[in-house]
């Protein structure tokens, strides 16, 4: 089981503002910051860290967010746009994995591809 996962990224600012915007609907918001680091996560323990490394970064990055239910997904979905996410693949179901499989896929401002996801049928 993963403790926390940690991302680099090439303008911690927009990359905070972006990732405070779209996880806001998963219940994910910032819980520690540091200099070059702001660390989000859920009841006091951040998980999902950003990292400012001043190099360059890599894009082949895809994390995968639990959510409790569909209007979830569909809300992390609308919510990553308007925090100026780009479109990777819009709330549905991807039978290829499952018949409950329900996610919503944006790239963040570095071009990682971000997740929302759940598994429970609707």
């Amino acid at each position: 089981m993963l403790d926390h996962v940690g991302l680099e990224v090439s303008d911690l600012d927009a990359s905070r503002a972006f990732y405070v915007g779209a996880l806001e609907p998963l219940g994910i918001a910032p819980i520690m910051e540091f200099r070059g680091a702001c660390g989000l996560g859920t009841e006091g323990k951040p998980w999902f860290w950003i990292y400012a490394r001043g190099r360059t970064t890599s894009t082949d990055v895809h994390v995968a967010i639990s959510a409790p239910d569909r209007a979830t997904v569909d809300r992390f979905h609308e919510a990553a746009l308007a925090a100026g996410g780009r479109e990777n693949g819009g709330p549905g179901v991807r039978e290829i994995y499952h018949p409950s499989y329900y996610g919503a896929f944006v790239l963040d401002p570095d071009g990682n591809n971000i997740e929302a996801v759940t598994h429970r049928p609707e």
